[in-house]
Formats: C-alpha cells, sequence, structure tokens
C-alpha cells in the first residue's frame, strides 16, 4: 500500500475557482461608468461597425461611440420617457417607443423624425424592426401588438390582439420576416404571423413576462419573468425545454453574446448571470451596485453595457486591433526564433477544457517528518516539523495525525530541556488561537502529564510552563468578562420586550 503524507487541516475560506469562461469574461476590463438623467430602460448596438449604441433614458435616447466611450450625440425629441430604441439592420434608422404612445422612426445621419405612427392608446414599451427592415412592429400597454408599413406610413396593417394586459417587450425571428414574438404581464408569450394576422404559438410563463429573445434559427425561444427564465420549442411544445432559476429577484433583460452561444440574464437583485445555451449552466456572475433593468453586447464582442434604476450606464469593454478581416482581439507578436522569448514560450500557460492533458504521473518526494513518519519514528519526526515547517496549520496537522495514531505520549516522552522547548514554545504561543485551542490543550494535558514529577529541574522550561499557565489563565478570565457581558445583554433585552409588551396591553 501506498504511503499516503500527513493530510493538511483545513478551514473555510472564501475563494473564486478561476476557470477559462471566468477568464474570458473577465478580459471586458476598463469600466467605464456615466451617470444619466434617470433609469436606463434600452440599450441597443448598432449592427454595422463602429457599433455604436444607443442609451434610452428619461425623454432622451444618447448615443455612445463604442471608441472613445463617449457621448456623440442625443436625440432629444420627446415630451415623455422613452421605453425602447433599436438600430435597423443597416444602422442608418432607429425606431423608438415612448410614453406619449407614438413610434417614431429616425434618421441616424440627421436625426430627423421621418415618420410618426400613431395607433397605440397607451405608452408603448416595446418597438423594432423587421429583419428585411421593411416593417415595424410595436407592442404597447394597451395590450396589443401593432404592424406598421416603414415606407408608407399611415395607419397599422395589422393590429393583434389576444393578450389581456400590457405588452412589455418583444423581439423578431432572423430567419423568418413574418414572425413576431411578444411578452406580456398576462404571464403570456405569443408568436405571431404577419402574413395571417394571427397566433401561431402562445405559452405560459406562470409569471409577468419582462423580456424574450428567440434564437437566430427561429426553432426555440426564451422567455423570463418573475426569478426564472424558461425555454420554448417554438415549432409548437407547449411545455418549457429548460426552467431555471439563478436569481432572487425578478429577471428584467435579457441578449446574447456576439456568438449566441451564452446567454446573458440581469435582474433586480443586481446580479448579472452568463449561461451556456447548451445546459444553461451559470458559467460567470458580476455583482453591480444597483439594480439592472438593461443589458447590450456588441456584435464583436468587444462591448458589455449594462444600465441600472439608478441610472448608471456600466461599460466594460476588451481592447481591439484593426486588421484587414475587420475587428478581432489583440493578440501579442510571435517571439521571434532563436532567441530566449522563443525558447520559453508557452511556460506560463495554463490548460483550459478544451485542451488534451497528458497525464504524468511524478514520485512525491516526501518531507522529512512524512519519511519519519512512515518508519514509525515518531520522536524524530517531530522534532523534524519544529526545525522545518513551523506552520501552525502544518504543526496541528501533524499532531492531529499523531492523535489518530495513538502516538502522541511516544513523540513527547522521553525529552531533555533542550528537546522540550520547541514543543513548549508552539504550544504556549498559539493555544489562544480559536482555530487550534482545542487540539493543542489536549497536547498541553498529555505534557503536563509526562512531565510534572520533574517540574522545578530546569528554570528555563519552569518559565514555558508558567507562560503556558499565565496565557491560559488570561483567556480563561477574558471569556469571563464576556459572558458577563452577554449576561446583562441578555437582561437588557428581556426588559425592553416586557416593556413594549406592556405598552401594546394598555
Amino acid at each position: 500500500m501506498e504511503y499516503k503524507p500527513v493530510p493538511q487541516r483545513r478551514f473555510p475560506r472564501l475563494s473564486e475557482r478561476e476557470t477559462a469562461e471566468n477568464r474570458q469574461w473577465q478580459k471586458l476590463k476598463f469600466p467605464v461608468v456615466v451617470k444619466e438623467f434617470s433609469s436606463i430602460t434600452s440599450i441597443d448596438f448598432s449592427p454595422v461597425s463602429p457599433h455604436d449604441f444607443a442609451v434610452c433614458s428619461a425623454i432622451r435616447i444618447q448615443l455612445y461611440s463604442s471608441v472613445t466611450n463617449k457621448l456623440k450625440r442625443s436625440i432629444s425629441r420627446f415630451k415623455d420617457t422613452v421605453y425602447s430604441a433599436r438600430y435597423r439592420h443597416d444602422g442608418q434608422l432607429m425606431v423608438s417607443g415612448c410614453e406619449t404612445k407614438e413610434v417614431q422612426v429616425f434618421d441616424m445621419n440627421s436625426r430627423a423624425i421621418l415618420r410618426t405612427f400613431l395607433g397605440h392608446e397607451r405608452s408603448v414599451r416595446s418597438a423594432q424592426f423587421s429583419t428585411d427592415g421593411v416593417n415595424v412592429f410595436s407592442g404597447s400597454d394597451d395590450t396589443t401588438v401593432r404592424l406598421w408599413d416603414l415606407t408608407s406610413g399611415g395607419e397599422a396593417l395589422r393590429t393583434f390582439e389576444g393578450h389581456d394586459d400590457y405588452v412589455r417587450c418583444g423581439t423578431t425571428c432572423a430567419s423568418a420576416n413574418n414572425l413576431f414574438l411578444s411578452g406580456s404581464y398576462d404571464h403570456t408569450a405569443k408568436l405571431w404571423d404577419t402574413r395571417t394576422g394571427a397566433e401561431v404559438l402562445s405559452v405560459d410563463h406562470g409569471a409577468p413576462v419582462e423580456s424574450v429573445l428567440m434564437f437566430p434559427g427561429g426553432s426555440s425561444f426564451i422567455t423570463a419573468g418573475g426569478n426564472y427564465i424558461k425555454v420554448w420549442d417554438a415549432i409548437g411544445a407547449t411545455r418549457a425545454l429548460h426552467t431555471f432559476s439563478n436569481h432572487q429577484k425578478t429577471v428584467t433583460c435579457m441578449t446574447f453574446d456576439n456568438s449566441c452561444s451564452r446567454l446573458i440574464s440581469g435582474s433586480l437583485d443586481r446580479q448579472l448571470k452568463i449561461y451556456d445555451v447548451k445546459d444553461y449552466k451559470v458559467v460567470h456572475s458580476a455583482k453591480y451596485a444597483s439594480a439592472i433593468l438593461s443589458v447590450a453586447m456588441s456584435p464583436n464582442g468587444s462591448h458589455l453595457a449594462v444600465g441600472t434604476d439608478n441610472g448608471m450606464l456600466n461599460i466594460r469593454h476588451r481592447a481591439l486591433v484593426r486588421e484587414s478581416g475587420g475587428m478581432i482581439g489583440k493578440v501579442k507578436a510571435e517571439p521571434r526564433a532563436g532567441t530566449y522569448k522563443y525558447f520559453i514560450r508557452g511556460h506560463n500557460h495554463k490548460a483550459t477544457s478544451v485542451d488534451y492533458k497528458v497525464q504524468v504521473r511524478k514520485k512525491k518526494r516526501l518531507k522529512m517528518y512524512d519519511t519519519l513518519l512512515k518508519k514509525f519514528k515518531y520522536h524524530e519526526a517531530l522534532d523534524a516539523i519544529l526545525k522545518t515547517d513551523y506552520r501552525p496549520v502544518t504543526v496541528t496537522s501533524f499532531l492531529q495525525e499523531l492523535i489518530y495514531r495513538g502516538a502522541l505520549k511516544q513523540a513527547l516522552g522521553g525529552r531533555d530541556e533542550s528537546t522540550l522547548k520547541p514543543i513548549l514554545r508552539f504550544v504556549s504561543k498559539f493555544v489562544v488561537n480559536p482555530r487550534f485551542s482545542s487540539l493543542l490543550l489536549d497536547v498541553a494535558g498529555v505534557i503536563l502529564d509526562l512531565y510534572a514529577p520533574v517540574i522545578g529541574q530546569s528554570p528555563s522550561i519552569d518559565e514555558y510552563f508558567l507562560k503556558l499557565h499565565r496565557k491560559i489563565q488570561s483567556e480563561v478570565k477574558f471569556q469571563q468578562r464576556l459572558q458577563g457581558l452577554l449576561g446583562s445583554m441578555d437582561l437588557l433585552l428581556a426588559s425592553s420586550d416586557r416593556g413594549a409588551a406592556g405598552a401594546a396591553t394598555r
């Protein structure tokens, strides 16, 4: 049987396991925090480079540069709160919905209003272009979803009625121009077909739906409401494929990363969660200072923008370099062959989940005290550990191992003045440490049993015993004072409770 080294005692500590996923998301550094006028209800990135982004706050749409992360322009032609702003696929137009029941289309070059669609009876919470950019969808608190013709304007082409409460979110299908998904506070999400004006599919989320997403292929979609998220089959299934809850409060917003392989959700609990869409397990999380209302990620994956209810816009981005194929991640230049850097390249590489690891079994070299312990030389092993490794965790682990083996007396017995001093020095130093006190008090008791008959024959040994006695006595008095203080606090709390109960009866 192979000898196992002395196990190290483990004490609880806060630590975060570092994974390849964490390292990837932690590359989104250089945080920029901007204070807006009010709660940030919507964030959207332009689909075309350089991927500027629009932020809705109060009665303004703020347009930020993705290069400088600073405000470029502002659209303030609103009389009341603007809730939603979305770019068209070419980045030339933007559509918005606001409290004044209007759906407006802007030219992004001149910021001029090109179309104003009127017809909703209450505030418009969601507005966006169809996949082909010809039509506009809008969802309103009047419980309807409307389809508008961008080329002609005028009245709505179709009005979809089926929800019983506020329609607060919606999204289009990237693979089908005629499909639109809406989410409502009536707990349902409905898929509409613009060709027939009919409802294709309706699912019950079980809570007011705050956000919806549809996968690019159109075969499935995601709903968020309450503190959980559900994944549905868009081809006719009425049962959720996945249901997961990793937030403590209402999930307010969702988005995909640039590759649609990760789902990002924000919640009123101030947590941002990132999931792998293969199994919907959390691969990374981040905490913000306030409740999260909106989140978006740039199409090239360089920026992550988060908006909160106190008007703070948090922008995280990674450094990029421009090459002929577009924007890619910043990489270091390869070292020149024959140089020292070329010789040591890869020495600090950490294996990731996709790397193949070659298992090499190396014979572990035992430490001196483990070698002696293996040979049952307990006396010499204790001397070795006190000389070579004086860390309290290591020494106490060794002493615990001696107790398990029933060899503590054998290791402590038969010592002279020079070999007993290190043990007494260690025990008197760490005996009042709460992590080691229980064990070291037992060790001190064994030492007293063994050497009580010879106390008084060595002044230096007697001094260590006196020091140990004073330290334990001081700790006992301190604990007694604490107990007295706790008793006084209990009396005060009990008297205050009786006073409150008497006042209530009167």
